[in-house]
């Protein structure tokens, strides 16, 4: 029976373990043998590749995380530790490999395939970034938005009972679509990314009307890659002339139970990412858009700059008017 494998790369997120679950099912379905790689490319580097079974996967669809761990690895980057993760598959026997990672993980997982000489590797978008080119969605970027959802709404009441302007820092790395798409859907006044150029003096004009007209609290959603959290409030309370808190929610946008969308979408996305591998293609990543799945080459994915929606990017550009 062919081998196949799978691991988890980079950040972790909520609906790994539901993708873990379908991977070993349908591996069984399609007469495989499925395989777990411990602690991502650095466990494929110390050969910490297990086989798993259906008691490996009982019980983890509602845990957020990664049961068979995630990693970081610099050596990855040498090439003679790449050649040790190679020889590792091979000895096993594994043909297959299934990547659960963002950009950097892809970017390891072309090199894998230009030098492992017949090994096939397919890769899935997870990371709560959502900044992977060529797909519209990454595997946990919809519970990431619903932990960030419930904290808005939180902060929200207590904004409203003190009088304030809180400031809320979302994650996201370079990219704000966590930071629009929460900002959006919370009714939050104020959202700032680095795709959208914006202007603070318009936002005091707006602010300070409100004031005028009865609003008595404000809540700003700002993207980490700007950096300038605090900035914002103090501006709050220097320009706008309101109390103003920081609230950093960091790495709880990571975790949690995943949500329903997040499950779905984990068992399509291994179910297209095995198929594919058995069709004979060598290194391409899942890629959902225009609501369907396909696959794309990794040079058509890794190597690409992700560009948000333009309809998402008009919505934001209303802010500050």
């Amino acid at each position: 029976m062919e081998k196949i494998a799978i691991l988890c790369s980079g950040g972790d997120v909520s609906g790994m373990n539901a993708a873990l679950k379908r991977f070993v099912e349908y591996s069984f379905a399609k007469k495989m043998v499925p395989y777990f790689i411990h602690n991502g490319y650095e466990g494929m580097i110390d050969d910490h590749i297990y086989p798993a079974g259906y008691k490996d996967v009982a019980g983890i669809i509602s845990r957020g995380g990664t049961k068979i761990r995630s990693s970081r690895s610099k050596r990855f980057m040498e090439e003679g530790y790449r050649k040790q993760a190679i020889d590792n598959l091979k000895a096993h026997g594994i043909g297959y490999v299934v990547i659960l990672g963002g950009d950097g993980s892809f970017k390891g997982m072309q090199k894998l395939s230009q030098e492992s000489d017949g090994i096939r590797f397919c890769g899935i978008g997870a990371t709560i970034d959502n900044d992977i080119a060529g797909t519209d969605y990454c595997l946990g970027v919809d519970t990431a938005l619903n932990v960030i959802k419930y904290a808005i709404d939180s902060i929200r009441d207590t904004a409203s009972s003190f009088s304030r302007a809180f400031v809320i820092e979302t994650m996201g790395r370079e990219c704000g679509y966590l930071t629009l798409v929460s900002a959006l859907t919370s009714g939050a006044e104020m959202c700032l990314i680095p795709e959208i150029p914006y202007d603070l003096e318009r936002y005091k004009t707006n602010f300070q009307k409100q004031i005028q007209d009865g609003r008595e609290y404000f809540i700003a959603v700002v993207c980490e890659a700007l950096k300038n959290s605090q900035e914002i409030a103090k501006w709050f309370e220097n320009e706008v002339g309101i109390e103003s808190r920081v609230t950093v929610l960091g790495h709880i946008q990571r975790g949690g139970n995943p949500s329903v969308y997040d499950r779905l979408m984990a068992f399509d996305f291994v179910t297209y990412a095995i198929d594919e591998l058995l069709k004979g293609t060598e290194c391409s990543v899942v890629c959902y858009s225009n609501g369907g799945f396909h696959t794309k080459m990794i040079e058509e994915v890794a190597f690409q700059t992700y560009k948000m929606k333009p309809d998402l990017l008009k919505l934001g550009e209303e802010y500050g008017r």
